[in-house]
């Protein structure tokens, strides 16, 4: 009897359909309205269309070329679930193409994070209903281009509300997309803050495309506290390195009364594992000089690097029948060297150099070498020192790590080690003590205005910042205006100061900015200068918009090359 009923409704389906009715599904992109085919357009503009929501940039060119449609957002507030709001969509829009021809425009691309169009077809099938479905660009499309990616490394693309492949975030290249408001973004960074530490790094992506776009470095426990999520928002978590998933595995047996010593987990891909003999712990113990595997036995086996061929070079130099600039140095006269050695690692990484990064951290490296060999000459402390020194101190500011204490989130670690801080030096008494009145000083603004941020002295909105820079801005103006000297310096320095917080609600660190600025300059006028010298006359031969068509050459170089 079951099985005539069934023959009976396909029969009654079939029937319905002969009326000519089919359902075309199409992308919108992923925001603006250049992104649309001419097939796309072609198609909303002739037949019956349905919008998944009416809540996209593209929209408003629908609007504007007179298409006609139907949204489906009234069930986003009716139904208490997605996956019901989805499941109302999908049968209504089946309903509609029973007897005509729809076309269903969804976000982006159909075959992307697409849950409705999941549903489609496979009630499509079931009903007979013929199914088209379009190609159309996807938000991913943007955001290989600004995230730097190659899908191909590894990728996997979840809802927001996927809970389940969530708590592998970290594993592989993972972009969670429909992080649709702030309630949505919360939820799916308490989740993540199961997987991975507080502060991993993610990227912040929305209204990609566009001209407001957005693509930045947040921290996890910052997720949803940005100052704009919609509709078009997407957070792009990369793959972690291994010490930091087992970092969280720790942490979770430590809170659970378990441990996950002796084991090991390793979340490489297949073609990646490396077999190898386990060395027995006595012989891992016996050459522990400082005792920190001991006593913390989730450092065993970590890495396997070795940096006694560097401090033996260095003592080497500084011997009797070594180097003689080397044995001339002391402290003071190669202060400057580390610095700059910094900032040239800076300038590797904003040049994506990946050969230029290794080089740099090394003259970084064989500095730190460098004084502590001169420190163990005369007696003051050894490299050990310093190395175990900083091993200690990561150590006693992470005890929910290394330790039984128990936190939250992200901001209780961070009061843990603010007062583990006080502890080690309680000569501070104030709130900016101990922040180095010589570094530069937009780098110093920066640091203090972090610091004061975590007592509350900020501005919760990114626009009441913006207002503070054009107040300061006509402040100085004014103080130019009067042509006094005390005054512009001191306004000069208020805008600065305010155009260093501005960029720190942004997620822009001013010193590298200006630094990077600097760069440029220097490239672009060499340029220039080489014109003037291939040119074989002086530089009074040429008029300033002479030199400035130079100029704009190099500028354009640059732009070509991305």
């Amino acid at each position: 009897m079951t099985e005539q009923k069934e023959l009976e409704r396909a029969a009654s389906e079939l029937k319905m359909n002969s009326a000519g009715g089919s359902l075309t599904i199409v992308g919108l992109g992923p925001g603006a309205a250049g992104h649309l085919s001419l097939e796309t357009l072609q198609l909303l503009e002739n037949h019956f269309v349905i919008l998944r929501t009416e809540i996209h940039p593209t929209v408003e060119e629908l609007k504007r070329r007179g298409i006609r449609y139907i949204s489906c957002d009234d069930w986003y507030e009716k139904e208490a679930t997605f996956e019901e709001v989805y499941d109302k969509i999908s049968s209504f829009v089946l309903e509609q193409a029973r007897d005509k021809d729809v076309v269903y425009a969804v976000p982006g691309s159909p075959l992307v994070a697409e849950r409705t169009v999941v549903l489609l077809r496979e009630k499509a099938a079931e009903r007979h209903v013929p199914l088209t479905i379009k190609p159309a660009m996807s938000f991913l499309d943007l955001a290989y281009v600004d995230l730097g990616i190659d899908p191909i490394d590894g990728l996997r693309i979840i809802d927001a509300q996927d809970f389940e492949a969530l708590a592998d975030a970290g594993k592989y290249p993972l972009m969670v997309t429909q992080v649709y408001n702030r309630m949505v973004a919360s939820d799916m960074k308490l989740s993540l803050m199961d997987a991975l530490p507080d502060d991993t790094e993610v990227y912040f992506l929305r209204n990609l495309g566009m001209e407001d776009e957005e693509c930045r470095k947040i921290s996890l426990f910052e997720i949803d506290r940005q100052p704009e999520i919609d509709h078009l928002t997407s957070v792009f978590i990369p793959r972690q390195p291994q010490e930091v998933l087992l970092s969280v595995l720790q942490e979770a047996g430590n809170a659970e009364g378990g441990s996950v010593e002796g084991s090991v987990v390793n979340y490489a891909r297949p073609e990646e594992e490396e077999d190898f003999a386990e060395e027995p712990l006595s012989e891992i113990v016996v050459a522990d000089e400082t005792g920190h595997w001991k006593r913390f036995p989730l450092l065993l086996r970590k890495t396997d690097f070795d940096v006694r061929p560097l401090a033996d070079v260095m003592q080497v130099l500084r011997e009797p029948g070594g180097c003689p600039w080397d044995r001339e140095q002391d402290f003071a006269t190669i202060r400057a060297n580390l610095i700059e050695e910094c900032y040239e690692f800076l300038e590797a990484v904003d040049d994506k150099d990946v050969h230029g990064m290794t080089e740099e951290l090394g003259d970084i490296l064989m500095q730190v070498v460098f004084h502590a060999r001169m420190a163990e000459e005369k007696g003051l402390f050894t490299l050990q020192d310093v190395i175990d020194c900083v091993t200690d101190k990561l150590i006693e500011r992470h005890p929910h790590v290394f330790g039984t204490v128990k936190v939250k989130n992200s901001d209780e670690v961070l009061t843990n080690w603010d007062a583990i801080k006080l502890q080690e030096k309680p000569e501070r008494k104030r709130i900016l003590d101990g922040i180095y009145q010589g570094l530069p000083s937009l780098l110093r603004a920066n640091k203090v205005q972090r610091k004061v941020a975590k007592v509350g002295f900020d501005w919760t909105d990114t626009e009441d910042v913006k207002q503070k820079v054009l107040e300061e801005w006509n402040e100085f103006n004014e103080a130019v205006a009067q042509r006094n000297p005390d005054e512009m310096e001191k306004e000069l320095g208020d805008l600065y100061f305010s155009l260093v917080n501005f960029a720190r609600h942004l997620g822009v660190e001013s010193e590298t900015a200006l630094n990077r600025c600097n760069n440029r300059f220097v490239k672009r006028f060499e340029h220039v200068e080489d014109c003037v010298e291939n040119s074989g006359k002086g530089w009074n031969d040429f008029t300033l918009d002479e030199l400035d068509r130079f100029w704009d050459e190099a500028k354009s170089a640059e732009d070509k090359q991305g």
